[in-house]
């Protein structure tokens, strides 16, 4: 008779449990965060003009800030912010905060978003280069750096009309999350401005 010796398994299943637990363990907690604001009323009077349509392309990130970690960069090195996340991918909310800015804000061009099915006279093309915040040395304060890259086509053929780069730079009021977070907030509110007011020149 062949006798098969269990404590091996037994073994094995107890390391298995204790890892187990250590699994279901409470993760540290992040607080989450969202910049760009609810959509104003529209200032684009209905009526007074006819407003030329502009398609909306996806927005680009750079793979490092495109999903929900706050990125610090100081000198050549890269650290997400610890304990803080956006709540929604910075891409995501990045959309949603520049078809509310030109809800609010354009006057001679209608916005259309990707979701939409109807197609523009234009389309609007940006290329986020910059979306992070910057330290001059471990543990100064910050400055929130946003830079966008935008093209206006015109379509059917796809033809640049016009193109900029634009870069806001926003300081934090000091070196905590929630302060960087108002930088950022502050300073993509000033990038889809001066989006909205370039694609209005442009394109109406």
């Amino acid at each position: 008779m062949i006798h098969l010796s269990i404590k091996p398994v037994a073994a094995a299943a107890g390391a298995f449990a204790l890892a187990g637990c250590a699994l279901l363990s409470s993760p540290d907690p992040v607080q989450t965060y969202r910049f760009g604001g609810p959509a104003a009323a529209s200032a684009a009077a209905e009526g007074q003009m006819a407003l030329r349509q502009v398609s909306l392309r996806r927005v680009e990130f750079p793979e490092a800030v495109e999903g929900d970690k706050i990125l610090g960069v100081t000198g050549t090195e890269t650290a997400y912010i610890g304990g803080a996340r956006w709540v929604s991918p910075a891409s995501d909310l990045y959309m949603e905060s520049l078809e509310n800015a030109f809800s609010a804000q354009a006057t001679r061009v209608r916005l259309i978003g990707p979701r939409e099915l109807s197609r523009g006279e234009h389309s609007l093309s940006i290329d986020m280069r910059a979306f992070e915040a910057r330290y001059d040395a471990p543990g100064a304060t910050p400055t929130v750096v946003v830079t966008a890259r935008v093209r206006l086509l015109a379509m059917p053929d796809r033809t640049v009309g016009a193109e900029r780069t634009f870069t806001v730079q926003q300081p934090a009021a000091e070196n905590r999350v929630s302060a960087i977070v108002e930088a950022f907030d502050v300073a993509t509110r000033d990038l889809n401005a001066q989006i909205v007011g370039w694609t209005d020149a442009n394109a109406g």
